[in-house]
């Protein structure tokens, strides 16, 4: 049954006017429903996978454990999305909302993992989650001191310090940096193949190709780093591509440390800001209203299911998830709200999660290929943070608080030897400037006070 734009609402407030083919609760027949849901999975996919494989680069891990936790990623985000879109109880929004691998833990997870390994960051991700799902409870009182100008700060920041991995993997990845070859031709011409074609496909006038354009850039880029021999086959002729990954909780085992957790703990806070950004964006864009007591429930819902499935990522052994924006873009597009296309979108990403084939084919992919890509998408992100603090007043106050958040974060990511001689608990906490940056976003917007001048 198709929406028909009625006028009844939720809590009486005024709905607003859509072009929607079909509204939340309308299901839509198979055919429509399943073109609608394989066009989120082609705008999502990537970014789901993507930090797994930064991380485990990062941290040298095997192919088998790289390719068990891409398919862990995807098996999760399927969890977590029908979780969202179905509502069990007071947890999920009820919108057709994706929920996958967050980009934003990427920093401080590596972090954690130079310092204890898988089971220190499943650990504290775990312990750190319950941040999340308070504030959902709370954020009302929240909004006061994580103001979007700090939320836009922290943004900003992890968008330049993905920057520096994404580069790093353009050059070849820290494998190339031990061998020698980091930086080559080679390495930056089919980086640059890849940041290319992302870009070409992007701007074409078929949305198809426009909402593909990633995963276009890694095909090519992958077939011409297989060309010139840089895909090694024979790590995967050892792995079981017939079976199935079969989902095993706590494999790695738990750790704990205090400085990683309230590192962890920090960005929790701040996704729980842009969740209630994504969710807003959705119900608007869904013609749901965006003020009242079912308001409220969808935020309150949605930011619980965004702390609650990242405790069911890390007993899994995955990382936390976040709402993804850009899939409101795609509703748009299509015309299709319903949260029923949800459970497709769900049902596929489990199903891509349980064929190991799937995981060893992405965790082959040299570095320089996914480097081409994330860059821009982490451009992108750093973006995202400039339009924020841009839409907010820069008065006196806003400028001290931009540059000591700035200076103190970006001090850190290029200069990390400063905390060499700090005690373990201080350089655990202070290494990223993701957590450097936000705390001192935090504090100086509470403690920093600015008498403005009257303009005669």
């Amino acid at each position: 049954m198709k929406n028909d734009n009625l006028e009844m609402v939720d809590d009486f407030q005024p709905v607003q006017q859509t072009d929607l083919i079909y509204g939340i609760d309308d299901r839509p027949p198979f055919k429509d429903a399943f073109f609608a849901a394989l066009q989120h999975l082609l705008a999502i996919f990537v970014a789901i996978i993507t930090p797994p494989l930064i991380i485990a680069g990062a941290l040298g891990l095997d192919l088998e454990t790289t390719s068990f936790l891409v398919s862990m990623a995807l098996f999760i985000s399927g969890i977590s999305t029908f979780i969202q879109c179905k509502r069990v109880g007071p947890m999920g929004c009820g919108l057709l909302c994706i929920q996958g691998t967050s980009f934003s833990f990427i920093g401080p997870i590596i972090t954690a993992g130079l310092a204890g390994g898988l089971p220190l960051i499943f650990g504290v991700c775990i312990a750190a989650a319950p941040f999340e799902m308070i504030i959902s409870r709370t954020f009302k009182y929240m909004r006061t001191i994580i103001t979007p100008l700090v939320s836009g700060i922290v943004v900003l920041l992890i968008g330049l310090s993905l920057v520096k991995v994404g580069i790093v993997s353009c050059g070849g990845g820290y494998g190339a940096m031990e061998n020698g070859t980091f930086g080559s031709l080679k390495n930056i011409g089919i980086a640059a193949t890849v940041l290319f074609s992302v870009l070409f496909f992007n701007r074409s006038k078929n949305k198809y190709l426009r909402m593909s354009s990633i995963v276009l850039g890694l095909v090519l880029g992958y077939g011409l780093a297989f060309a010139l021999g840089m895909v090694d086959m024979t790590a995967a002729s050892s792995q079981n591509l017939g079976g199935f990954t079969v989902p095993v909780p706590f494999k790695y085992g738990l750790d704990f440390s205090f400085s990683s957790f309230l590192a962890i703990g920090l960005v929790y806070l701040i996704t729980a800001i842009e969740a209630t950004g994504d969710v807003t964006a959705n119900s608007m864009i869904s013609g749901k209203p965006i003020e009242g007591e079912t308001y409220v429930k969808r935020v309150s819902g949605g930011v619980l299911a965004d702390g609650f499935n990242s405790i069911i990522a890390g007993v899994f052994n995955s990382f936390p998830t976040s709402i993804f924006a850009q899939n409101n873009g795609i509703i748009q597009l299509t015309g299709v709200a319903s949260r029923y296309v949800g459970y497709y979108i769900a049902g596929m990403l489990v199903l891509l999660g349980l064929f190991p084939v799937v995981g060893v084919v992405f965790s082959m992919m040299p570095d320089p290929v996914l480097g081409g890509a994330t860059l821009l998408m982490f451009g992108t992100v750093a973006a995202a943070g400039i339009r924020i603090i841009a839409s907010q007043e820069i008065n006196r106050k806003a400028t001290l608080v931009l540059a000591v958040s700035l200076s103190l974060g970006l001090g850190v990511e290029l200069m990390p030897g400063i905390l060499d001689t700090a005690p373990e608990f201080v350089k655990g906490l202070f290494a990223s400037g993701i957590t450097t940056g936000g705390l001192a976003a935090i504090l100086a917007n509470i403690f920093i006070q600015v008498k403005e001048d009257k303009v005669a």
